[in-house]
């Protein structure tokens, strides 16, 4: 709590299993528990898992260049500071609102799939129709939850980063306390036939495996919640790199045991493509329909993780955005008794508690939209990385990647690739009202920045060394 009188700063009080449930529990979410089965039948139960071991490959590379930027500028922002110290400030304001549409289309999504998994656990609960989009029922219970749901998440970050801490930490351990014990029941209750095939598609293996790499950037962004809340974490400067790097590792096991798991206790014919696999592979593996419920909780315990911790930080990219003078100064004030960018988090609530009323089928529109963001911020932050290793060698880097120009390279070459999975002619390309999405995102954020540089000037970001 700030003093009477001084001005509010970000409070260092993040300890080491703090950031780590920060980041994993980003990564996990919920999109394990409704997306497994449908991995699984797209690419087979082998081609998945290759799947996101490719892509882990790739998130892990990037997750190695933020890893040293972090370490060597533990500011708020993360993206921003580094792009704007590597590309400028053009760049700067294009990355972090690229990224930040990732953060907002990760809590929308969370705000839908809280309503979805009440349905699981208290079927019928929806009535009262609203309207219909994309072939979709909103009803008025439904949205109701989501909104619930969103307004309290906004609360509880609006409140201090403690208790939106102490909140991720327990609600993860309940994830992983979960998902060792579905591990130990597949493995054995499960049959190695199942696993058949391993490989498929629908026009051919390659296609499959693709059909899953697409999803794999939404799935893992998270890692990049550490860097935003560098300025809140009490820990040394070279283990906020370490953590950030052995984050997603985990997350990278995680996914891969997950649907090895689920693979190895149900066969295709077995996965309902109606129904969500995991759960129905937890209640399989242990003979009881109770186990599977469990599961239920612990994917509705992943979008409260998930929900958190990009609340955690869609904020703070705003609020960096804002000291920067890119966008309305009021997005950059820290709440007098809080230490939080209230503004900021309001902002964030009071969008992405609109989304419920969108119904479920726009949100994967919103997802694909987002996806595009994150991935073009990553390529962002692999370029920034690559020039300060030329441009500023002797840079103070706690954290210092081996090879690293040569992993900027590569990171720079699998951020495009990741990139061009969205561009026309590819399999998995956006749709045009995605492309619409995406499109009106970026022209609402260049038309503030634009707004913002006449009213205010070119700025760097307060307490950064870009002089």
């Amino acid at each position: 709590m700030s003093m009477s009188g001084e001005t509010p700063r970000f409070v260092r009080v993040l300890a080491r299993k703090d950031v780590l449930a920060l980041a994993f529990g980003a990564m996990i979410g919920w999109g394990w528990i409704v997306m497994t089965g449908t991995w699984i039948l797209s690419a087979g139960s082998l081609g998945a898992v290759g799947a996101f071991l490719i892509g882990g490959v790739a998130i892990v590379l990037v997750g190695l260049t933020y890893a040293e930027l972090a370490a060597a500028m533990p500011q708020a922002g993360g993206e921003h500071v580094y792009s704007y110290r590597g590309l400028g400030h053009l760049a700067s304001f294009v990355c972090t609102w690229a990224i930040v549409l990732g953060y907002m289309t990760v809590v929308s999504f969370e705000a839908v799939a809280l309503p979805t998994v009440v349905e699981n656990i208290l079927p019928g609960y929806s009535m009262g129709h609203l309207w219909t989009i994309a072939g979709w029922d909103v009803e008025a219970t439904w949205v109701a939850v989501g909104v619930a749901g969103s307004l309290l998440m906004m609360w509880v970050n609006y409140i201090g980063i403690r208790t939106a801490a102490l909140v991720q930490k327990l609600v993860t351990l309940m994830i992983v306390a979960v998902g060792l014990l579905f591990l130990t029941g597949a493995l054995f209750s499960g049959e190695g036939n199942n696993l058949a095939p391993l490989f498929t598609g629908e026009a051919s293996v390659a296609g499959g495996i693709m059909s899953v790499l697409v999803m794999v950037p939404f799935m893992f962004v998270g890692f990049d919640v550490i860097p935003q809340a560098a300025e809140e974490i009490d820990l040394p400067h070279r283990d906020i790199g370490r953590l950030l790097v052995f984050s997603v590792l985990l997350a990278v096991f995680w996914y891969a045991a997950i649907i090895f798991g689920t693979g190895y206790v149900l066969s295709p014919d077995g996965i309902d493509p109606d129904s969500l696999a995991v759960p129905d592979a937890m209640a399989a593996a242990f003979s009881s329909a109770w186990a599977g419920k469990l599961m239920v909780l612990a994917g509705m315990a992943g979008i409260i993780t998930s929900w958190n911790a990009f609340y955690i930080g869609g904020s703070r990219a705003i609020y960096a955005l804002a000291k920067a003078d890119m966008l309305p100064r009021v997005f950059g004030e820290l709440h007098p008794r809080y230490n939080t960018p209230a503004n900021a988090i309001l902002l964030i609530g009071v969008v992405t508690s609109l989304a419920p009323f969108l119904g479920r089928s726009a949100m994967v529109w919103l997802v694909d939209a987002g996806g595009l963001g994150i991935v073009l911020a990553y390529l962002f932050v692999a370029a920034s990385f690559l020039v300060l290793r030329y441009r500023e060698p002797d840079m103070p880097r706690p954290f210092v990647v081996p090879a690293g120009k040569v992993v900027g390279i590569v990171a720079i070459v699998l951020s495009i690739a990741l990139v061009v999975l969205y561009l026309p002619g590819s399999p998995s390309a956006l749709l045009p009202v995605e492309w619409l999405i995406f499109g009106v995102w970026m022209l609402g954020g260049a038309a503030m920045y634009v707004w913002a540089r006449v009213r205010y000037g070119v700025h760097a970001p307060q307490d950064s060394a870009h002089t």
